[in-house]
């Protein structure tokens, strides 16, 4: 039994000692192996497909999801402009309805109804679960949205919050049912998750879409709040009537303030003097045209026969060259003959602008003041797209007048909230001088005065800061035109607040001459031999302090006849003075 023990013994040595020399010589090959470089076949081991849904899951930030307060405004947003669009292009004058309940702590239900044409089936989980999918990218004409990615972002952001799927439910026919479903984004290959397909009765909707969902977000009242995006959006688009209901069941109703649906915006062809190298060899290379000649007169905008022939000569090109025929070299001929001919501006069809009266009209609906003026722009052209920009005032009334003044922001009919420091618009204003219309304002600042400042461009193109739409780029041309628009309306709200100091003015000294009247009156009547009395009576008529009170009750309840001295006076020396102060303030700028 002893020697048994002893042989045992040795084998459990043996054992340990190979155990010893294996972990060594692993040990020594993981080391050899972290010390081996890897090669560009271990490196390829680890590239893969990245899906765009997968990009925006981890960079939700870029559309507007940063913090739970921005991320419920950005939700309704989506859901508010995919509703206006509709409608206005099926021709139906929008009524939305905007219900937020609060469900939880930082857990809120959003509810969006609309009054539009609905949506068919098969497109409902690709419009609601699918990234990059939409009707608007490839067109040429004024729409709210563009990339196909909000609505879809929203329906990404809710699930990753709360993991609930969004309900969507969807009418097109008064004497059909509606279609009712629950989806999920796949993140990993950008597709919709069908989890539930019914068709529901909508017995009290002839037609339209209703979306539900939930997510985590916070509600808080202010600038940047959902209430002030919801007010703007009635004051830019006074067609429309919107219902909406806080956390707080409190309901606001924000009427239109006309029945007419605004001017239908036309898609347009792309411009020549905006088109890139890159862009016009995709085109040539994708175009139904046969030659040259036909790409020129079919495929681009504001070429005729005669403009086509003038080009094709310049950039050395047969006419009847086929397009896909056509190499860099010739692409770039193209180009250059394009750009050195004189080709009309685009056509303005594709604008739909709101328009003075109606942005006035819009601004005495929300705004409490005393004056305002709209001013609309002729279209400008920048880079082959047209643009028009739109500013409205709104002066006095229970605006404080210590305060910054309010600036509101809108590119195609859509508030802008955030990032105002960043937006030409922003720049625009704050290199105007206001100090010549009567407001005060230190240098580069933002003027103080009791004034709302509406400003309001549409394009085809705008030119976002990033992708998710909060400020316009700061392009030269375009802040030019910006300031002009600005300009413009400042000129007149300064006749209208030069003759209201006037007025006042004239009180005041009515008022100091009221006050020395008795011992005026005693005077003459001893130099004289008068009637004190009606010395006196005839001195207070003379001051007409009720006619210059009626005066500026009426200034001040009414718009006036301000507007009407803008346009008649607009050479007279009022507004000489003040061009030349505002070309005095870009003179120092320079």
């Amino acid at each position: 039994m002893a020697e048994k023990a002893k042989v045992e013994d040795k084998a459990v040595k043996v054992d340990k000692k190979s155990d010893k020399d294996n972990n060594s010589s692993s040990k020594g090959e993981d080391k050899s192996n972290k010390s081996r470089k890897p090669t560009a076949e271990d490196l390829a081991k680890g590239q893969r497909d990245i899906s765009v849904a997968e990009f925006f899951e981890k960079n939700r930030h870029l559309l507007g999801f940063d913090n739970p307060r921005k991320s419920l405004l950005t939700t309704i947003k989506e859901a508010v402009d995919n509703a206006l669009d509709a409608c206005e292009e099926a021709k139906i004058l929008p009524e939305i309805s905007v219900e937020i309940i609060e469900m939880a702590e930082n857990r809120y239900r959003i509810i969006v109804e609309d009054n539009g044409p609905g949506i068919v089936k098969e497109q409902i989980p690709k419009i609601f679960a699918k990234l990059l999918y939409g009707s608007k990218f490839h067109r040429l004409r004024q729409s709210r949205g563009q990339q196909g990615i909000g609505i879809s972002a929203a329906v990404m952001f809710a699930q990753l919050t709360t993991g609930r799927p969004t309900k969507i439910t969807s009418k097109t026919d008064p004497n059909k049912s509606a279609h009712y479903m629950e989806l999920h984004l796949n993140t990993q290959n950008n597709s919709p998750e069908i989890m539930v397909d019914e068709v529901k009765p909508w017995d009290n909707k002839e037609h339209g879409t209703r979306i539900e969902m939930d997510l985590e977000a916070a509600y808080i009242k202010g600038d940047q709040s959902v209430d002030q995006y919801l007010k703007e959006t009635a004051i830019v688009n006074p067609h429309t009537t919107i219902i909406y209901t806080n956390p707080k069941a409190e309901q606001f109703i924000y009427a239109r303030a006309t029945d007419n649906l605004p001017k239908e915006p036309l898609e347009i062809k792309p411009h020549p003097y905006g088109l890139e190298l890159g862009i016009l060899m995709k085109m040539l290379k994708n175009t139904e045209a046969r030659t040259v000649n036909s790409f020129l007169l079919n495929d681009l905008s504001r070429i005729g026969p005669g403009t086509a022939k003038e080009i094709l000569e310049m950039a050395l090109i047969d006419p009847k060259k086929k397009p896909e025929e056509m190499g860099m070299q010739d692409a770039e001929k193209l180009i250059k003959a394009m750009k050195e001919a004189k080709i009309m501006a685009p056509t303005t069809d594709c604008l739909s602008p709101i328009g003075e009266e109606l942005l006035e009209k819009s601004l005495k609906k929300e705004i409490n003041a005393e004056f305002y003026v709209a001013v609309t722009r002729p279209i400008f052209v920048y880079r082959g797209n047209p643009f028009q920009v739109e500013v409205g005032l709104a002066y006095g009334g229970n605006q404080s007048k210590e305060d910054q003044v309010q600036i509101l922001r809108f590119a195609n009919r859509v508030p802008l909230l955030y990032q105002q420091g960043a937006c030409a618009t922003t720049k625009a204003i704050t290199s105007t001088n206001w100090k010549a219309y009567g407001l005060q304002q230190s240098n580069g600042g933002i003027p103080t005065g009791p004034l709302t400042i509406l400003v309001h461009m549409c394009s085809v193109w705008v030119p976002f800061t990033s992708e998710s739409k909060e400020a316009l780029a700061h392009y030269p041309d375009i802040i030019k035109e910006l300031k002009l628009a600005v300009q413009e309306a400042g000129r007149k709200l300064q006749l209208y607040v030069a003759k209201k100091h006037r007025v006042q003015n004239q009180l005041e000294r009515a008022n100091l001459f009221e006050r020395y009247m008795p011992e005026v009156a005693d005077a003459l009547s001893r130099l004289t031999g008068e009637n004190k009395q009606l010395l006196l009576d005839q001195l207070k008529a003379m001051t007409n302090k009720d006619e210059i009170r009626q005066q500026i009750f009426e200034m001040e309840a009414l718009k006036g006849e301000a507007d009407a001295e803008g346009k008649t006076d607009r050479n007279g020396s009022e507004s000489d003075d003040v061009e030349d102060s505002e070309e005095k303030h870009q003179e120092d700028d320079e």
